[in-house]
C-alpha cells in the first residue's frame, strides 16, 4: 500500500468523458498511476465513446468555482493540470483563480480544443481568452499537432514548421511549449519538441502504429504534472510521461469500436 504522507496532491480541472479513456477520468488514473492524489473540477459534462464526441454541456464559471475553491481551501495543491476549458467565461475564472495563489505551484496547461474525431471543443473567443490570461501562467503548455496548427495559425507538416509553431506560441506568451509531434511519425519516432526562450528540445519513443490512441494527450499532460508534483524538474518529467504513455499505448486494452484507451495501469 502507498504511503499516503507521500502522495503530492495533483488538481485536475477539465472535462468528463464517461467513457474514462480522456479528460479527468484519465487524469485521476495517470497521478494514481505515478503515486499521486488526485482531485478534479469538471468544467464540460461531455457525450463520447472511442468512436467520437457527440456533444457537451458546459459548466459555468461559477460552477467551476465553487468546485475550485474549497479544494484550495482544504488540500495542499501540489500541482494543477488543466485540460478542456470550454469557455472564456471558465477559462478567466480558472486563471483568476490560479493567479491568486501564492505559493502558485507549477501548472501544465494543455489546450484541449479539438477532439481526434474533428469535434471543435471551444470558439475562437475562449480559444483567445485562453492564450492570453492562462498561457503566461502556465509552466508548460502541450499542444499536439492539430492544437498547435489551430494555435498558431499554421499548417504543420515538416519540422520546420514545428519550430515555427513552437516560436510563435511563444511569442503569444507562453513560457515552454511542449509540441506533441507523434501524428507526424519523422523518420519512423514519435518525436515532442519542447521550446523555450534558449531553443527547442526533443523526447523520441519509437512510433508504435496502433489505434489505442484515445486520451493520449491528456494521460501525457497528467503524467508531466505528476512529476512536478513529485519535484523532479520539468525535462524529467516529460521524459517519464514519454515512456509512460508508449509504455501505455503498447499495452493497450481492445476497448470500443473506434480509439481504444491506452493501459493506465502501465508500469515504467
Amino acid at each position: 500500500m502507498a504511503d499516503t504522507q507521500q502522495q503530492p496532491v495533483c488538481l485536475s480541472i477539465a472535462g468528463l468523458d464517461p467513457s474514462g479513456g480522456a479528460g479527468i477520468i484519465a487524469d485521476l488514473k495517470t497521478f494514481a498511476a505515478f503515486g499521486c492524489y488526485g482531485a478534479a473540477a469538471v468544467t464540460s459534462i461531455t457525450f463520447q465513446n472511442t468512436v467520437g464526441v457527440f456533444g457537451a454541456e458546459n459548466q459555468s464559471g461559477e460552477t467551476v468555482r465553487r468546485q475550485i475553491e474549497p479544494i484550495f481551501e482544504d488540500l495542499p495543491v501540489a500541482v494543477i493540470k488543466t485540460g478542456m476549458l470550454p469557455t472564456a467565461d471558465v477559462i478567466e475564472t480558472v486563471a483568476k483563480l490560479i493567479a491568486g495563489l501564492n505559493p502558485r505551484p507549477p501548472i501544465v496547461v494543455d489546450p484541449v480544443v479539438r477532439s481526434t474525431s474533428g469535434f471543435d471543443l471551444i470558439d475562437e473567443v475562449a480559444l483567445k481568452s485562453l492564450v492570453d490570461v492562462l498561457f503566461p501562467l502556465a509552466t508548460v503548455v502541450t499542444p499536439n499537432i492539430a492544437e498547435a496548427e489551430r494555435i498558431a495559425k499554421m499548417s504543420i507538416v515538416s519540422l520546420e514548421e514545428i519550430a515555427a509553431a513552437g516560436n510563435e506560441i511563444l511569442s503569444l506568451g507562453a513560457r515552454r511549449v511542449l509540441i506533441k509531434g507523434g501524428h507526424l511519425q519523422l523518420a519512423g519516432k514519435a518525436v515532442d519538441y519542447l521550446f523555450d526562450a534558449d531553443g527547442y528540445s526533443t523526447f523520441e519513443a519509437n512510433y508504435i502504429d496502433s489505434t489505442a490512441t484515445h486520451g493520449t494527450g491528456c494521460t501525457l499532460a497528467s503524467a508531466i504534472a505528476a512529476g512536478l508534483a513529485r519535484g523532479n524538474d520539468l525535462h524529467n518529467s516529460i521524459a517519464a510521461a514519454k515512456r509512460f504513455v508508449t509504455e501505455a499505448i503498447r499495452t493497450a486494452p481492445v476497448l470500443g469500436a473506434g480509439h481504444s484507451p491506452v493501459n493506465h495501469l502501465a508500469k515504467i
